[in-house]
């Protein structure tokens, strides 16, 4: 269990007390927090349950999470924070209402990674996350994400298409009511909403010593997602397939996350594609900061990205990307590089990826600024947002 340390002043330096809750850490919302406790200048303590059960966190992580909070108050082990700061998979009513005695007056900020209104749904409703109900959305889900925004004092999204998505599917979603749907609440939560994106660690990936591209290796093509339908690898390996009937050579690096029974497409490109695959599988630290700074372009084919941290992994190492121009990644990469990283349907992906595997003195003249172009994701720069919105939100004056 994180202690707390006592809030002092340095100079003009304010540090506050932040409780981050995590109900569901791994992955990205486990780094994302790690981060921000890394390089904020407030006391960060993290409040948190493993990344499994996704369901039974949402509900009931709030329960496990707000008996634990308060034993450690009553305890005199833990103090009570200066503000909350929760990810999207809390409860918030709950824990705010089994926490009341301590917590009443304190503000709590949600952050939105995700949410269960605008997730997509698996064409097969017998696979994915909804496969439960046959592929029908379990609006009970949203509700948890809705009613936490009405707890909240202030709702953060990590881009601006993930915000304009929720608002833009949301006031359907509470017609679905037969009466008092609360429409009006919708410009209460617009108010009170704001995007910050997540930080990122870059210097993780940093490396002694570049690759050294040699000519007689072909270009390596590197997927860094889930193994997941969302992430649409049906796509992926149309161009990949495309580009190998057209006789240019490459490489494959299959990294990222593998949850369960992976889609079968998978199986059928490994033996489609033979000894053009030169890794499948979850990477090791080392072995994927090699495959980052080793591969000539990063594809994106995703259906559903509302961030994309393993992207802007790839293009920090200098990985030319080759992303659809619609979700996130519009927000990830800067307006004068879109005409060459995003393409609008897949013949426009396999056009330009046989150009990225064709023109490699070209590619590297793109890929090395826009390398510096997303340094700004960095966590040496965000946490420095995220102090300020604790700042906001509890009336500090900017330093």
């Amino acid at each position: 269990m994180t202690f707390f340390t006592i809030s002092v002043s340095f100079g003009v330096m304010i540090v506050k007390k932040v409780t981050v809750i995590s109900p569901y850490h791994g992955g990205s919302h486990k780094a994302w927090a790690a981060g921000w406790q890394t390089h904020s200048r407030h006391e960060v303590a993290l409040l948190t349950l493993p990344d499994r059960f996704w369901k039974w966190r949402m509900h009931g992580g709030a329960v496990t999470l707000a008996r634990r909070w308060r034993e450690g108050v009553e305890r005199g082990e833990l103090d009570r924070p200066d503000v909350f700061l929760a990810t999207d998979m809390l409860d918030a009513t709950t824990f705010l209402a089994l926490t009341r005695p301590y917590t009443a007056t304190i503000p709590l900020i949600l952050y939105m990674h995700e949410n269960q209104l605008t997730y997509p749904l698996p064409q097969d409703g017998r696979t994915g996350p909804m496969r439960r109900q046959l592929g029908e959305r379990d609006y009970h889900y949203v509700f948890i994400n809705y009613a936490s925004m009405l707890a909240a004092d202030r709702i953060l999204f990590n881009s601006r298409y993930h915000q304009e998505s929720w608002f833009a599917a949301l006031p359907n979603f509470l017609k679905h009511f037969p009466e008092y749907n609360e429409l009006g609440s919708i410009e209460n939560l617009q108010e009170k909403s704001k995007v910050l994106p997540v930080g990122v660690d870059f210097a993780k990936l940093q490396i002694t010593q570049l690759p050294n591209h040699s000519i007689t290796q072909s270009p390596l093509i590197l997927w860094n997602q889930r193994w997941e339908y969302d992430k649409n690898p049906e796509a992926f390996f149309a161009a990949l397939y495309a580009v190998a009937e057209a006789g240019i050579p490459f490489r494959v690096a299959l990294c990222g996350q593998v949850y369960g029974k992976r889609p079968s497409i998978f199986d059928e490109a490994q033996e489609k594609l033979g000894d053009r695959i030169v890794h499948a599988g979850f990477a090791d630290d080392d072995t994927y900061r090699r495959l980052l700074w080793e591969a000539a372009v990063v594809i994106s084919t995703a259906h559903h990205e509302f961030f994309g941290i393993a992207i802007l992994e790839a293009i920090y190492c200098q990985t030319f990307p080759l992303l659809p121009r619609r979700l996130s990644y519009p927000e990830l990469i800067p307006e004068p590089y879109h005409l060459q990283c995003l393409y609008n349907n897949q013949e426009g992906l396999v056009q330009r990826l046989k150009w990225v595997l064709t023109h490699e003195e070209e590619v590297r003249d793109t890929a090395v600024p826009l390398s510096r172009a997303v340094s700004r994701f960095d966590w040496s720069h965000m946490a420095q947002q995220y102090d300020a919105e604790i700042g906001s939100i509890l009336k500090i004056e900017p330093i």
